[in-house]
Formats: structure tokens, sequence, C-alpha cells
């Protein structure tokens, strides 16, 4: 059933996401007078699961989930139709149409991911405000539980400071700051330090076989006992936070849980904390280094418990635009430098790069609305921002023909088009097929 949910959402998302990106193009095409023969979702190589003609536009279906297309008349594209270009022009095809009016009509997609993402982050201000955590509140520092973090000299408990020398005021700065971090300023017992990033950081920990990473540490809250269990007639309550075990350090998860396995089948005591008081109780511990007793992972009880300290921020209507903006303008930012990062050998990045299975990862396996709508707003900016690369097939590359023509007054004869789009599909399927290799290496080989 996860496994559904998480496709369903997927496939919603990239298909509203498609639709929207070819309406882009097809609605400015209509308002040139410029006639479109296709509209449609997903690709038809060979037969079409729907097709229906309305008008002069055939709307149909694909089988192949790789995108989709517009077809306009007069302008070499996805269908590699040359025939139609051999005739002579029409004052209803693409290639007739002034330079200006073919530059609004190749850019009214990605205009339209922007315009989607943009408008999704304002609604999302507004609807649900900010929820975070302030870093500097966090208590007992951070989990760091993957290797290649621990090799650069990061340890669990280290307090994050700042990134590239710029303050961490909320704890989801870090994951987006460090994609692209060369140092790092730490606090470890009371004293400052330096850790320097590798250039190939980001190379390494693409591959690495954990899928740990940097995280508030877990405090060891109690929730329910569980009904007849070895520990169900201790008096232990709800709330109930552990400290030590047998008078060692256990605050955290990452502390409990080694100590109850060097206890496995003994009996231990436990110092608690419970309403600012402590309090010492005996627990069993079974051969599999349990006390079976539920943990509560309630972000309201570790605030309450003063692990950190969650801030919420609520906007007007008018707040919502200037935050939605901001939002909007980072991400943007940020995905344009991870492409940077990408096309960069020396950090290996490139070995990060994952397909449709790593698009799919990025859904949770429950619905929530305000995730599904945070997640499509960023795929409409990634959608956006890898269409403009200069790529021929790309709307970029379309784009980057039509500058030229109109600085240089010269227009690409069709067969150097027509070159161009068969080199530029020829580098898309490449980078398709690299990118979902990567995706099924990583789940056989990682």
């Amino acid at each position: 059933m996860e496994l559904f949910i998480q496709i369903a959402q997927f496939l919603l998302s990239l298909s509203l996401l498609i639709i929207l990106h070819e309406l882009g193009h097809f609605i400015p095409a209509k308002l040139f007078k410029t006639r479109v023969e296709k509209f449609y979702l997903f690709f038809d190589v060979k037969f079409s699961l729907f097709k229906k003609k309305i008008g002069e536009t055939v709307y149909g279906i694909g089988w192949l989930p790789l995108g989709g297309y517009v077809k306009i008349a007069g302008m070499i594209d996805e269908s590699m139709d040359t025939e139609q270009m051999k005739k002579p022009p029409q004052s209803w095809e693409f290639r007739s149409k002034p330079s200006w009016q073919r530059l609004i009509i190749m850019l009214g997609g990605v205009t339209v991911n922007f315009l989607i993402a943009a408008i999704v982050y304002i609604f999302m201000a507004f609807i649900y405000g900010d929820i975070d955590i302030d870093a500097k509140s966090v208590k007992g520092g951070y989990e760091i539980s993957n290797p290649v973090l621990n090799e650069i000299g990061l340890q669990t408990g280290d307090k994050i400071l700042s990134i590239d020398g710029s303050d961490i005021e909320y704890v989801s700065e870090i994951r987006k700051k460090i994609l692209s971090a060369k140092t790092m300023t730490i606090s470890r017992d009371g004293n400052t330090k330096t850790i320097d990033f590798p250039v190939d950081f980001l190379g390494k920990l693409s591959t690495s076989k954990s899928t740990g990473f940097i995280d508030i540490r877990t405090p060891f809250i109690f929730g329910e006992v569980i009904d007849g269990s070895i520990n169900s007639n201790a008096d232990l309550k709800a709330g109930d936070f552990l400290v030590a075990i047998n008078g060692k350090p256990a605050e955290f998860t990452d502390l409990a849980v080694p100590l109850l396995n060097d206890n496995k089948g003994k009996m231990i005591e436990v110092t608690l904390r419970r309403n600012g008081s402590l309090i010492n109780r005996d627990l069993n511990v079974n051969v599999e280094g349990k006390i079976e007793v539920y943990r509560s992972v309630s972000r309201d009880d570790a605030e309450s418990a003063g692990f950190y300290k969650v801030v919420q921020n609520k906007y007007t209507l008018s707040q919502s635009v200037v935050q939605g903006l901001n939002k909007f303008s980072s991400v943007v930012s940020s995905y344009w430098m991870q492409l940077k990062l990408i096309f960069s050998p020396s950090t290996g990045a490139y070995k990060g790069v994952g397909g449709f299975k790593a698009i799919l990862d990025i859904f949770p396996d429950t619905w929530s609305w305000a995730t599904f709508w945070g997640i499509t707003a960023f795929l409409s900016i990634m959608l956006g921002v890898l269409n403009l690369l200069p790529i021929p097939a790309l709307d970029g590359g379309h784009v980057m023909f039509l500058l030229y023509e109109m600085v240089s007054g010269r227009k690409p004869s069709d067969k150097f088009m027509g070159y161009a789009q068969t080199i530029g599909f020829l580098i898309l399927i490449t980078l398709v097929i690299y990118a979902n290799g990567n995706d099924i290496y990583k789940a056989f080989f990682n």
C-alpha cells in the first residue's frame, strides 16, 4: 500500500507538471495563430493509450512516461518530422512567425513551471506557515550517522554553528547549505573547531552505502508500556525521559541503545526525569536488548522536555507573497548551484544523479497534501531549470538558436536544425540512461 501511495503521488505530480508545461507552449502558440498538431502527455512511440482530435489538434496520452510534448506545425521538434519542412512555409506555421513570437512560444513552458512553483510556495506559506527548529536551542548536538561525515571529522554530539561563515539559524538550513559547503564551524565539548570539506565530498556521499546524514539526536522519551511486557508493572509514565542507565548518560537513543545491548537479559537501574524531578527505577532488558516500552517520537514531547524549540510562523496573504517568492528564489538558486556541482567532475557530484526511482523516493509512503505540493513545486523548478539548459531538443536549445537569429539576423538552416535536434536528442537519451542506470546500480550494488 505504501508503494502504491508513492507511485500515485509521483504520477499525479509528474502528469500535472507535464500538462501545465506543455500548456505554456500551447497557449501562446494559439494566441499567435500557430497551428498545434498534437498535445501529448507522455510519448506515443508507435502507438497511443488514448487520442482524440478536437479541431486541428490531436490530444492524447502516450505509453512512455518520459515527458510530454506539443507538436507545433513548421517546427523541428521531438517528432523529427522533416517532411513538412520541405514544403513552402505557411502563414500558420511556427517558422513563419516573427522571432519574438517564436521566442515567447519556446519560453512559455519554463515560464509556467516557475509560475507554478512561486504560486505553490505563496499559498503554502499562507495556509501552512513555516515550522522549523531553532538551531541554537538544539540540546546535545546532532547525530552523525554517515561514515563519510565521520571521515571528514564530524562526530555525534557536535553542534553546528555555521557553514561557509554563514550562521545556522534553523535546522532545515543544514541540509541545503552542506551541498556546497567548503567549511563548517562546530562546537564540541565547549571548544570551537573548523571542519574542511574535501572537493569530492558530494561524490563520496553519493556513493556511500549508508543513507544516514545529519539529524537531530532522538531523545529517549517513554510512551506507553506494552501490556504484558517485562516492565508492565514498573512505575513508568508517558512523557518520562531517560537520563541514565546504570549511571551512564543515556538521554539520546544513540547513547541508550548500545547500553541496552550491553545488558541483554539483565536488570538495569535507570534514571528518569519526570515533571522536572529525577527518579530511579529498576527495569528488565530482554535478550534482544529491548525494554519493551513504546517510545515517543512526538516533536511536541521533545520540545516539552527541553530538547529543542519549535518555531512556527503564520503569515498574512501579503506576507505570504514575500515569503513564497523568497522561498522560490532560494530553491532556484540552490538548484542552479547543484547543477554546477554536477557538471564539475572534480566534485564527484555526478555520481549522485538519479532517475525516476530517485524522484519516486522523494515522495513519502503516506499521503500529505502539504508534502505533495512542496515536492511538486520543487520538481516544477527542476523541470524549468533543466529545460533551460542550452541543449538542442530542450527549450533552452531552441531559445539559444532563436537568440542567435535575433542578434545576427541570420536564421540557422532547417538542415542544421535537424542535425542539432538529433544530437540533442542523443545527449538527452544518454543522460536519461545514465541517471536511471545510477538508480539501478545503487539498488543492487550499494
